[in-house]
């Protein structure tokens, strides 16, 4: 099956849109998620104007923008618009108060978005995020209940699927009528002291090459395949260890993804 490969510009957020289409392209992807944020080359004040021709570089070195990673603020949506780019990826955050009421808190913030993804057309994706966030595919699904599909999407995330306990052959097929892009990146748990005689010990997430961890891509892509998703996959370029370029690790594993994929 083909799909859209794609990876998150955030390992290069300063660069132009000519110097990243070719980087990217380079790589050998032909889509981006492009961060307009504050530490960005496209911030979300100057997205109205600077985010057009951006994508139009993007596109004139072979590459599409798939998604921005930002916020629900009008300009952000007025801006994706003008620059054709189809979706906002935003996550769920979870404050002090607590799940129950930071959820609430979320939805309403969704709920006041409605009118701006139907109005410019621009859709909101939520991606599932480990720790202070709305971490399972099933928590995002309940999240969005009730929304209408057509603007509100799910981004699914491989890591931190796994990252969750879940298994993707359960979790792609429960949001497979909101899935909208999915992320392949991957992770395992390592312990930050060492333990005690006590059960227990404080762990975290560490990102690996997409072989080596606790997602299983294959699986992932497998039921992509069954579900006859042809939408966006996209690449994170998240690792934790610094010793190899990214760069380098991207292109390894891309060609892990295609080859789990069955693409040429």
């Amino acid at each position: 099956m083909t799909f859209l490969w794609s990876v998150f510009t955030k390992p290069w957020s300063t660069l132009p849109g000519d110097a990243l289409g070719r980087l990217v392209s380079g790589l050998g992807f032909t889509g981006a998620e492009i961060p307009v944020r504050d530490t960005a080359y496209v911030t979300p004040g100057e997205a109205g104007r600077l985010l057009p021709e951006f994508t139009a570089r993007l596109r004139a070195e072979g590459v599409e923008a798939i998604s921005v990673a930002s916020d629900l603020r009008e300009p952000v949506f007025a801006a994706c618009r003008e620059a054709g780019v189809p979706m906002i990826r935003v996550m769920a955050e979870l404050g002090p108060d607590g799940y129950a009421a930071s959820v609430r808190r979320v939805r309403r913030r969704l709920e006041d978005a409605a009118p701006l993804a139907e109005g410019y057309g621009v859709q909101i994706g939520v991606q599932p995020h480990h720790g202070r966030y709305v971490s399972s595919a099933l928590g995002v699904m309940d999240l969005l209940d009730g929304l209408p599909v057509q603007h509100f999407r799910v981004v699914w995330d491989a890591a931190h699927d796994a990252l969750a306990g879940d298994d993707p052959r359960i979790t792609l097929p429960l949001v497979a009528e909101r899935l909208g892009i999915v992320n392949l990146k991957n992770a395992v748990q390592v312990r930050t002291e060492p333990a005690g005689e006590a059960v227990g010990g404080h762990w975290k997430p560490w990102f690996v090459p997409g072989p080596e961890g606790l997602a299983d891509w294959s699986a992932a892509l497998g039921q992509l395949a069954e579900l006859g998703f042809t939408g966006p996959v996209c690449l994170s370029g998240q690792y934790s260890d610094p010793g190899v370029p990214v760069e380098k690790r991207l292109v390894a594993d891309l060609a892990a993804a295609r080859g789990a994929a069955g693409a040429a």
